[in-house]
C-alpha cells in the first residue's frame, strides 16, 4: 500500500541533506511521480534542509523535522527547525555567489512556499507533481 503522508526526525547535521533525498526519492517512486518532479522535489528538500541546518537550530534531542505528503495531485514539503528566524525571504544574488541562493531556488521551483513561525522555523513548499502541470 502507497504512504501519501511521511513525518521523519533527521540528526541536525551537513549529512542530513543527502539522507533525506534517498527517502524522498523512495516515497516519491512508490507513488509513482514523474521523474522530473522527483528531481524538482529533491531540489527544494535539499534547500530546505541545507538552510535549515546553516541557520537554525535542533531540537532538544538534536534532529530536524521533516514531513511531505501527495494529496490531490501536489506534493507538500516541510522542514522545522527550533529557532526563531522570521526574516526567510528569497535574496538577489549573481552566478558567482557561493551562498544566499537557497530560499531563490525553492521560489524558482516550487508553485509557493512559506514561513510559519509559531513553533520554531518551519519552511514549507508545495508543488504539482503532475508533469504536465509542472514548470516550463
Amino acid at each position: 500500500m502507497q504512504r501519501s503522508h511521511d513525518v521523519l526526525r533527521f540528526p541536525f547535521a551537513r549529512s542530513t541533506p543527502g539522507i533525506a533525498r534517498t527517502k524522498l526519492a523512495g516515497f516519491l517512486t512508490v507513488n509513482q511521480v514523474p521523474s522530473e518532479r522527483i528531481d524538482d522535489a529533491l531540489i527544494v528538500l535539499s534547500e530546505m534542509l541545507t538552510n535549515a541546518v546553516s541557520h537554525g537550530k535542533p531540537g532538544e534531542d538534536g534532529t530536524i523535522e521533516v514531513t511531505w505528503s501527495i494529496a490531490k495531485g501536489l506534493l507538500e514539503i516541510s522542514v522545522r527547525d527550533y529557532g526563531m528566524d522570521s526574516r526567510l525571504e528569497p535574496i538577489d544574488f549573481d552566478h558567482d555567489s557561493l551562498s544566499g541562493r537557497g530560499l531563490s531556488i525553492i521560489s524558482s521551483i516550487a508553485d509557493r512556499w512559506w514561513v510559519d513561525i509559531a513553533d520554531g522555523t518551519r519552511v514549507n513548499a508545495e508543488m504539482t507533481i503532475d508533469a504536465a502541470a509542472g514548470r516550463s
